[in-house]
């Protein structure tokens, strides 16, 4: 996932000195652990959605999962940063239905 979110000058670190390093590794470890915090509570919400619905969940398959998947987020193009109200108050976002999921990796 950091590689994916590193994407500018081929993910490579290009500063000459040591504190322009630090602050590029800085700001790169922050927005990874921003996005592994974010995969896990929605990961978790997803999870706790399935078996609410009776959905029998294998502990093989819960294993498999990983928040560092990263092919739902827009790396590139336009943000939008406007909250929806449930959001405002401290919940999450609704989770999307099956059939309304696209298939990310």
């Amino acid at each position: 996932v950091a590689r994916a979110i590193c994407h500018g000058q081929k993910g490579e670190i290009r500063k000459r000195y040591t504190d322009g390093q630090e602050d590029q590794l800085g700001a790169l470890g922050l927005v990874t652990n921003a996005v592994v915090l974010w995969n896990t509570i929605y990961m978790q919400a997803a999870l706790d959605h399935l078996r609410a619905q009776g959905e029998t969940l294998n502990d093989e398959d819960i294993a498999r999962l990983s928040p560092l998947c990263h092919g739902h987020i827009n790396m590139l193009g336009h943000y939008s940063f406007t909250l929806a109200e449930l959001v405002t108050k401290g919940h999450l976002r609704p989770l999307k239905e099956a059939s309304e999921a696209e298939n990310v990796a």
